[in-house]
């Protein structure tokens, strides 16, 4: 770990027990100084302060997470949302949405969850010697034992929260004096308890993924259960507007959890959690319902189906562990619960399985938060699915590579979208199906999950498909995911009735044009995508018809039926075929090729940059006369050693180069020009010293130099006749790489006349088999070219520029300016003058 990361790393960790001490502090001094009479801190006050402390926790925990402080995070987002539900249920009461009599059974449900969530995470603290995450996990865990005491009988327990958090703020000083005092003595003064350790928990990072996600999911649902089996238990007489700020806070942080499951590559947990934040949010909608005295109806196809993908699930999940796909078999139950009963979340079986997840989330949350930072593990059954799978004939499971999860991508840093993606056009689909008759279309849930799965989530699935790489499926997600949402709040929302004319009909038609070109595009890819993307195209024309009121009876049914039966094939194909490398559902070949662009059996490595392996794995295919895309300080460039003509010259045919923009010269050292120093002038050296490395390009004049770098007869595709452009990039995978093979010849990876490549991905879409490696990197670091400067008349004090790119004109010139200073008194630049000395003894020696 370098210090730039360690003192990042500590400044989150401080960020985090900041922000736990400043909401400790704020409810400390609000419990001493309240009365049962009156609250010394307004509601509604207090409620917006606990939401800023809860925005900075959460901060603070995800950037945790991604350094792999993971019970650390864990604590963080946890209380995050505590403080997030408890501050939305006080403005609520300070605004009057709730009355002040409400306010115990609003919070009581909530604080219950998190009092047995902290005990637990403070519980394992203890166990591994965390001394300062178990005060403060368990001081905030007595805090809210104690608030719940308070809300049941007036004026007791108010004086044992305000200690609670007491306590906690002492344990926040502590800290934060501490890493004042190690930070003042450079390290060599540190109290016990504050130095920022992340070796131990680096062991387990390898093995546990993002275990800290797990646990926050698992609180989540530890919450929700709480919220929906109080009822049950006679705690609070039934769901109410104010459980909703507890209901949608979990499916908001579950949501959040779902894309940091991306981020660790792992999809079946990502999709699993994006589930459970539907339910979530369903089940606030429809506490919020009671509000307006509506009572909810909830139809049976959509929650049958529901259960049916939570088993699917559960069955791949068992690759992970039994007690995982165990788990997830709960869901299943609680769907086919809501299906069985008409009211949904309000009848007392729904809220008896609830009961039943809250016990098996405590039980996992407990496993699951040691597990992540124990050398003994409790077991959970890992392995079996594997051992079972080894022993079917035909079944070959898939190694799952973080590097390279399908070979045409390469290295990335999301995993795969399409399972949830395909997942919420099914229950968006099946959902619509539902007819709401002569019901207010508010009461019939259909509005969740429409606008909930098949638009905030799939617009999720979109976001995580764009970073990903893949242009097309990212664009069909996010556009299908904006017509989900348009329709079900148009339609289910109350509105449909006031706005079914000739507007809404353009709108859809508009639409229905977009998908025209998604459904042309999905033939240069699979026949399944464009199954997909035309059935779709049919429920467009069912809402047309339905806009000008001439929809054929059963027709709307009928086509969203289909589309769902064809999205399901493709989210149990995706899920199989993520799973076992043989056989796989098939999806079909493309149905229109073009030669040389995209697609094909023969695919060439794609390897990630970041790796010292893979430069070297570039460097051997560009020795044998390969040309290969590679990440740059700009965009991605197509390369090719000049010490081999022949892939000078493949380079130049690949590109289909233009005369007026020829291959440019990188070199990794100044150095490599000194065969040829005494051909250059003095002033252009020294300037290449100055401004290099950096995305600066030289144009020079154009010599018999060239020859010294093998270029051959291919030298004619460098540059024009009279001059050549030659670059010291400012990047260490391009710099390593021209290290291991001599300069190279470089042009940009896209047909002339196209766009800049910024992503790998985008160098196979654009140039296909005719590259024979290419460097995986992501998105570019900018979209921008470097700037081009002319330095063909350097010696009469001018330069002029041909393209101003990422480096602005005036940094530039301010360059040139120094450097010309230096030399009008007779100096030249003191790194230059000593690298040529050396040059000079070594050359002396040899």
């Amino acid at each position: 770990m370098t210090l730039a990361m360690a003192q990042l790393h500590s400044l989150h960790v401080s960020v985090g027990v900041l922000s736990i001490s400043g909401g400790s502090l704020l409810l400390l001094v609000n419990n001493y100084g309240s009365s049962p009479e009156k609250d010394f801190i307004p509601h509604t006050a207090l409620g917006i302060l606990l939401l800023i402390i809860a925005v900075l926790l959460a901060y603070a925990g995800i950037c945790c997470s991604l350094s792999n402080a993971q019970m650390f995070s864990s604590l963080c987002l946890t209380i995050s949302a505590l403080w997030c539900g408890s501050g939305l249920v006080y403005i609520l009461v300070g605004q009057g949405v709730l009355q002040p009599k409400e306010l115990r059974p609003s919070l009581v449900p909530g604080l219950a969850a998190f009092t047995l969530a902290l005990l637990f995470i403070g519980g394992v603290a203890v166990l591994v010697k965390k001394a300062v995450l178990s005060l403060i996990a368990i001081g905030i865990s007595l805090a809210c034992a104690h608030q719940i005491a308070g809300l049941s009988a007036a004026g007791f327990g108010q004086s044992a929260t305000a200690a609670n958090y007491l306590l906690v703020c002492l344990v926040g000083v502590y800290f934060g004096f501490g890493r004042l005092l190690s930070t003042i003595t450079d390290g060599k003064v540190e109290p016990p308890g504050t130095v920022v350790e992340r070796k131990a928990e680096m062991k387990t990072v390898q093995n546990q993924g993002c275990s800290d996600a797990v646990s926050v999911g698992l609180v989540m649902n530890l919450l929700s259960a709480s919220v929906l089996a109080c009822p049950l238990l006679g705690v609070v007489p039934q769901l109410s507007v104010g459980h909703v700020p507890w209901l949608w806070t979990g499916g908001v942080f579950q949501l959040g959890m779902c894309v940091l499951f991306y981020r660790g590559m792992d999809t079946l947990a990502a999709t699993f959690y994006g589930f459970t934040a539907l339910l979530k949010l369903a089940e606030g909608y429809s506490a919020l319902l009671s509000f307006y005295s509506i009572q909810p109806f909830s139809p049976v196809p959509f929650p049958v189906v529901f259960s049916v993908l939570f088993s699917i699930l559960a069955l791949f999940s068992c690759q992970k562990s039994l007690l995982e796909g165990l788990y997830l078999l709960f869901y299943a139950a609680y769907c086919i619960a809501i299906a069985a009963q008409p009211q949904g979340f309000f009848q007392r079986g729904t809220q008896g399985v609830q009961g039943a997840i809250f016990v098996f989330s405590a039980g996992m949350l407990l496993i699951t938060t040691f597990n992540m930072v124990s050398t003994t593990m409790i077991p959970t059954g890992q392995g079996y699915f594997k051992d079972v799978v080894t022993r079917i004939q035909g079944l070959t499971l898939r190694v799952h590579d973080k590097e390279l999860h399908v070979p045409h991508l390469g290295y990335s840093k999301y995993a795969d979208a399409e399972v949830l993606g395909h997942a919420c056009n099914v229950l968006a689909a099946f959902a619509i199906t539902a007819t709401v008759g002569d019901r207010n279309p508010l009461s019939v849930l259909v509005l969740p999950w429409v606008v909930a799965a098949g638009g905030v989530l799939q617009l999720l699935c979109g976001s995580v498909a764009f970073a990903r790489g893949k242009t097309f499926e990212s664009t069909v997600f996010i556009l299908y995911g904006v017509m989900w949402a348009v329709w079900g709040l148009t339609r289910y929302g109350g509105l449909y009735g006031e706005t079914r004319s000739f507007n809404v009909a353009v709108g859809i038609i508009s639409f229905m044009l977009f998908n025209c070109l998604v459904t042309a595009a999905a033939l240069f890819l699979n026949v399944a995508w464009f199954v997909y993307a035309l059935t779709f195209q049919l429920i467009s024309i069912s809402f047309l018809l339905d806009a000008v009121g001439a929809l054929p009876y059963g027709y709307d049914i009928a086509v969203t039926i289909i589309f769902g039966l064809v999205s399901f094939y493709c989210f149990v194909a995706h899920i199989f075929n993520s799973t076992f490398q043989s056989p796989q559902i098939p999806l079909g070949k493309p149905l229109v090729k073009l030669s040389g662009v995209g697609g094909g059996a023969d695919i060439c490595p794609h390897v990630p940059a970041r790796k010292a392996t893979s430069v070297q794995q570039i460097a051997e295919i560009m020795k044998n006369g390969g040309i290969c895309g590679m990440p740059t300080d700009t965009v991605y460039v197509l390369v090719a050693a000049c010490n081999r003509p022949d892939a000078v010259v493949k380079a130049y045919k690949v590109k289909k180069q233009a005369q007026d923009r020829p291959m440019s010269l990188w070199i990794s050292s100044i150095k490599q020009l000194e065969p040829v120093r005494h051909l250059l002038s003095p002033l252009l050296l020294d300037f290449m010293e100055a401004a290099w490395p950096s995305s600066i390009s030289m144009v020079i004049p154009r010599g018999t130099w060239m020859d010294i770098f093998g270029l051959g007869d291919a030298a004619k595709h460098i540059g024009t006749p009279q001059s050549i452009a030659i670059r010291y990039p400012d990047c260490s995978v391009a710099t390593h790489l021209i290290n291991l093979v001599g300069p190279i010849a470089v042009t940009s990876a896209n047909p002339t006349g196209e766009a800049d490549t910024t992503h790998h991905n985008q160098v196979y879409a654009k140039l296909g088999k005719r590259v024979d490696g290419v460097l995986c990197d992501g998105p570019s670091p900018e979209n921008i070219a470097s700037t081009v400067v002319d330095c063909t008349k350097i010696e009469t004090g001018h330069i002029g520029f041909f393209r101003v790119g990422l480096i602005p004109k005036s940094k530039v010139l301010q360059i040139f300016e120094e450097v010309q200073k230096r030399h009008i008194h007779g100096q030249t630049n003191p790194a230059f003058e000593y690298e040529l000395q050396l040059s000079d003894t070594q050359r002396d020696n040899s």
